[in-house]
């Protein structure tokens, strides 16, 4: 979930140090956009045999501005010019595991004799541990299970090959890693899912996570090399002193031709650089709390059931009286049933499969983007997408802030499992999350049902982003796991928009109505310029590429596949051993932070949520039963507290305060 980066220079060649340090200065810039929340670079000397790691919880151009890093790095340079190989590696982290405010938690990490920088999640560490007892845990982070296991494998066997392909083959999630040891010559680079390329010649070795990262510093650099990809499942062992390079495959045992020769230990040097948080990056709601510790909270909440089942709702579906521009039939008859029409699988999957023969590759490149959330959608389409389509997927990931952890090790685990690359873009997500705390702040001070996708807009970013990596890999098609049953009509309804019946995409809407729901916006904006904040520039943004980025060759998987929830569920559980969730049964929506956070706002005013839209498509689809859905929504609408609290916690706002406000908003029923 991170970028990694690395430059070797070969002894004795002619390169400018100047150039050097603008290759290893421009491929870490460019690895930002997998991570802000710190970062970190090696440098390995040998002509003094040392080893110098700079790290902290600053981005990775606030580090290459340090009086330190500079330091560092022209001290290696010197050794270069003197005749030394020029050898370093990096990381731009996007935290996961483990605070980024323990210099420990920051990578490059070290442990025994191995340095270690790794892009991906590790979501079998706990056990792991557990069952090696032989190895010590000093850290929080993921990363240390991996260098653990390969140091032990490496005192009991000394075969390199062997002993990281033993542990890296114990590992479930994704791993994309470069090691450097201290008493060891060789780079190593390991992938279970081919996030890692490089640029090899006689002079230099480069690598990074992304090929585009490869490609633009080519252009900026004026180099003009071939940008090879390490596929998934591979490692290579490269020797930085002759800057030879020899492949295997991770799942198989092979005899290296490697020289297996020890060097004299390197001496250690740490720097750890402080500015960007003050508090820790706190990212995992899936942690039971103690709710006995925690009753001073949980008291503020409401849950009006008993008031709920009372409302009116419709005799076909489950949707309320208090639903935006509701009327109902004299069979008590909704008109959302009344003007709904069929929207699963309106074609053939055999017509997918026939629409996307053009795209496909017959070199076994990648040849298709699939945004992925790490939602159950996202990851069924993935699956179908890989298994039964037989294309080569690269996975899209758009982090904006609001991304749990849990999300993230589903989306490792699913990686790892496919052998499926998958690119990240990292928002800045402390700017992200001020401005959905400024905004919610204004919310308060007048709450409007109609302005609360206000919280969610900086993740429509998704949409923009994902034409952006299909121009930069070259790739035209990507596959959407949209589901139409998600509509949510509610939402713009609140905003004095009325419903479009039938639409072809959930997101499309008409441009009357898209500037009606601008008025609305602009409208409230005025009457309350709380609104009126850094965010405008984020929220317009968002407007836009939502509903008037162009989208070309496309197609959504649900238009041809039949969605199933029972198969599903089956598939995500049993394939990937997905995760779910501790506050809630459901399997949807439990990635995202700020569900938990508008649905008890919705129910609690409005006595439903969007698992009452949900269940009432589900209906009208033939796919469940009326008083399944009841069942259903009753059990799914009750308060998510542990997501809850993490959402409020993670924005730095009073939990008390807020709930106090929402629960004193007039309620639509009685």
């Amino acid at each position: 979930m991170c970028g990694i980066f690395g430059l070797i220079v070969k002894e004795n060649t002619k390169i400018d140090t100047k150039h050097i340090q603008l290759i290893l200065e421009k491929i870490a810039k460019l690895s930002i956009a997998r991570g802000k929340d710190s970062s970190g670079i090696c440098f390995k000397n040998n002509y003094s045999n040392t080893i110098d790691i700079i790290k902290g919880d600053i981005p990775v151009y606030n580090l290459l501005k340090s009086q330190e890093y500079l330091k560092l790095i022209s001290k290696s340079l010197k050794e270069y010019t003197s005749g030394s190989a020029f050898q370093a590696i990096g990381h731009a982290r996007l935290v996961t595991n483990g605070s980024q405010l323990l210099e420990q938690n920051n990578q490059p990490i070290l442990k025994g004799n191995i340095i270690g920088i790794h892009n991906g999640i590790i979501v079998n560490d706990k056990e792991l541990w557990n069952e090696n007892k032989k190895i010590k845990r000093e850290y929080e982070i993921d990363t240390e299970v991996l260098l653990a296991l390969i140091e032990y494998n490496l005192l009991i066997n000394n075969s390199l090959i062997e002993s990281i392909c033993s542990a890296t083959n114990k590992m479930e999630g994704t791993v994309s890693t470069a090691l450097m040891f201290l008493n060891r010559p060789e780079i190593v680079l390991i992938t279970n899912n081919g996030s890692l390329y490089y640029i090899h010649n006689s002079n230099y070795f480069i690598f990074a996570s992304e090929e585009y990262f490869l490609k633009q510093l080519c252009k900026h650099a004026k180099l003009n090399d071939s940008i090879k990809h390490l596929d998934a499942n591979q490692g290579i062992v490269v020797n930085p002193e002759k800057l030879t390079y020899e492949y295997f495959e991770l799942n198989k045992k092979i005899k290296t031709t490697l020289e297996n020769k020890l060097h004299s230990e390197y001496s250690v040097s740490k720097i750890n650089l402080k500015g960007q948080f003050d508090k820790e990056v706190v990212i995992d709601p899936t942690i039971f709390i103690n709710k006995n510790k925690e009753s001073h909270l949980l008291q503020y909440l409401e849950n009006n059931e008993l008031k709920i089942k009372k409302l009116k709702r419709c005799t076909k579906c489950i949707l309320p009286e208090t639903f935006p521009y509701i009327e109902y039939d004299t069979n008590g008859i909704c008109n959302y049933c009344n003007n709904y029409k069929s929207k699963v699988q309106i074609q053939s999957f055999d017509k997918l499969k026939e629409l996307i023969l053009p795209y496909k590759s017959k070199t076994g490149e990648a040849d298709c983007i699939v945004p992925f959330s790490g939602g159950r959608d996202s990851t069924y389409s993935l699956h179908i997408i890989k298994k039964e389509l037989g294309l080569n997927p690269i996975a899209f990931t758009y982090d904006w802030g609001m991304v749990t952890d849990l999300a993230r090790r589903n989306i490792a685990r699913v990686c790892g499992k496919l052998g499926v690359e998958n690119i990240i873009v990292s928002a800045n997500i402390n700017w992200k999350r001020d401005n959905i705390r400024k905004n919610i702040i204004a919310w308060l001070k007048k709450p409007q049902l109609g302005m609360i996708p206000l919280f969610m807009a900086g993740d429509k970013y998704f949409f923009y982003y994902c034409a952006r990596v299909k121009k930069q890999t070259g790739i035209k098609l990507n596959i959407w796991g949209i589901n139409h049953l998600e509509n949510t009509n509610f939402k713009i309804g609140f905003a004095n928009v009325p419903p479009t019946y039938n639409k072809k995409r959930i997101y499309s809407i008409s441009g009357l109505k898209q500037l009606k729901l601008f008025g609305y916006v602009g409208k409230n904006m005025l009457l309350n310029p709380a609104y009126i904040n850094q965010s405008v520039l984020d929220t317009l943004g968002s407007f836009a590429v939502r509903y008037w980025s162009p989208k070309t060759h496309y197609f959504h998987l649900f238009d041809f596949y039949k969605w199933d929830e029972i198969e599903l569920n089956k598939i995500i559980k049993e394939e990937y051993k997905w995760e779910t969730a501790i506050d809630t049964k459901s399997t949807w929506r439990i990635g995202d932070g700020t569900a938990s956070f508008y649905n008890y706002v919705y129910n609690t005013v409005a006595g439903f949520t969007e698992n009452d839209t949900f269940r009432s498509n589900q209906i009208r689809e033939g796919l469940i039963t009326r008083e399944e859905a009841l069942t259903k929504i009753y059990e799914e609408n009750y308060v998510r507290y542990e997501t809850l609290r993490w959402y409020l916690e993670i924005l730095n706002l009073d939990f008390r305060e807020v709930i106090t406000v929402i629960n004193d908003i007039e309620k639509l029923y009685k």
